[in-house]
């Protein structure tokens, strides 16, 4: 169970007042708190950076989140005993080695009709499967920044796994903005995460951040604004052992060869946030998933499938 934020005022020097502020910016819980460094929680409720400092590693410690090493053979229990989310295609649950796990950012990159926003739409009706059915038992929350989000395609995918009310299990958010989108991510989910969410579905990443941040000028700027929101993912992920997907557009790449070659938008810094990448593209009469970069899967591995009126499915 979550600990509430008034918890903290039992331990020495940490008073009503503070608690107060901490709770008009919106952080309710002990857990809320683990997410933020100082610096975010002095700028968010008007702590100094010492206060801030103290509040951040006494939450820390109340949660049980302290930082320590631990033997390998704990750390792979510890990973062992996470959720996995069934894609619903049998070849491509086998090439995810069991589907997709918990408090890891998957990113699923290709061109328009290469199946990326399919995909989305079939997570969104397995994660509410119950675990025994390769499922997570919980609700989504489905960022659309392009807007291609279909309930009639929910309710198909959704008839096909036997799963009822489905739409009644997702939270639609239609973001028009790159500011809208990360007040969403870092404001607007936790209270869904603590209402049951398990997955967590951005479709896409990088839309709104190439429309709004045009030219070389603002690349920086682009980058830094892409990273501080995907870091934020990787914080919710962890604290609340939820799955995230992303999906990315491609650009052309010329190869030493002479051929352009199609590679994730966004360059190094949605590379080194996504732990798993994956390329999607049309294949003959089916289509095919690429592994680009994992820690645990290989290289270039791939798997097809085909895309159906109820959904994702094997050849």
């Amino acid at each position: 169970m979550p600990i509430p934020i008034e918890e903290l005022g039992k331990e020495e020097g940490i008073g009503r007042v503070t608690i107060s502020r901490l709770k008009s910016a919106g952080i309710e819980t002990v857990e809320d708190l683990v997410l933020y460094n100082p610096e975010e929680l002095e700028e968010l409720a008007g702590i100094d950076f010492e206060r801030a400092l103290r509040l951040v590693r006494t939450a820390r410690r109340l949660a049980g989140w302290e930082v320590r090493a631990v033997r390998g053979d704990e750390y792979a229990s510890q990973l062992s005993q996470r959720e996995s989310l069934t894609t619903g295609v049998k070849a491509l649950d086998e090439l995810l080695e069991g589907g997709l796990v918990t408090q890891e950012i998957y990113e699923f990159a290709g061109e328009y009709g290469s199946g990326k926003t399919q995909l989305c739409h079939q997570l969104s009706v397995t994660a509410q499967l119950p675990p025994s059915r390769g499922g997570l038992g919980g609700k989504v929350v489905y960022v659309d920044t392009e807007g291609t989000f279909s309930p009639s395609r929910i309710e198909r995918i959704a008839e096909r796994f036997g799963v009822e009310g489905a739409l009644e299990g997702v939270y639609v958010a239609r973001p028009i903005s790159v500011d809208e989108l990360e007040e969403l991510v870092i404001k607007g989910l936790k209270p869904l995460l603590k209402g049951g969410v398990k997955l967590v579905v951005i479709d896409s990443v990088i839309a709104l951040y190439r429309a709004q941040f045009r030219g070389r000028e603002w690349l920086a700027m682009r980058q830094q604004r892409i990273n501080y929101a995907l870091d934020w993912l990787k914080r919710l992920a962890r604290v609340y052992s939820i799955v995230v997907v992303i999906t990315n557009q491609v650009v052309s790449v010329p190869s030493n060869w002479g051929v352009a070659v199609k590679l994730p938008a966004g360059g190094n810094i949605i590379a080194h946030a996504s732990t798993h990448r994956f390329l999607m593209k049309k294949a003959g009469d089916s289509w095919l998933i690429e592994v680009l970069d994992s820690p645990r899967l290989p290289k270039g591995a791939t798997a097809q499938f085909e895309i159906r009126d109820d959904g994702l499915g094997d050849v």
